[in-house]
Parts: C-alpha cells; sequence; structure tokens
C-alpha cells in the first residue's frame, strides 16, 4: 500500500455534510470519498495517469 501524507482540510459546513451524505450513501468514509472525489478530477482533467494501482 503507498504512503499517506496527513493534511487538514476546511470546508463549509454545509459542503461537508454534502460529501458526507455522498460517501454514506456509497458506503465509504468521509475521507475515502474526497479521496476519490480528488482522484476521479485529476483523472478526468489529465492530471494523474490512469493506470495507477488500486484504481476503482
Amino acid at each position: 500500500m503507498a504512503k499517506k501524507k496527513p493534511f487538514v482540510l476546511r470546508l463549509d459546513p454545509e459542503l461537508l455534510s454534502a460529501v458526507e451524505k455522498w460517501a454514506a450513501d456509497e458506503f465509504r468514509s468521509t475521507n475515502g470519498q474526497m479521496e476519490w472525489i480528488v482522484n476521479k478530477a485529476l483523472k478526468e482533467t489529465g492530471r494523474l495517469k490512469k493506470n495507477r494501482k488500486n484504481e476503482e
């Protein structure tokens, strides 16, 4: 498993609530959902190679 670097992310409470609900709907943790969202956005904009390990 790749090493992960922790960091603080400040979000508007309404935005965080929406992400938490989305995460629950997809049976993910909030952190896992945020990671999935960022990963997807990076791939879609061509800023991340699509053949990474542990793709979802």
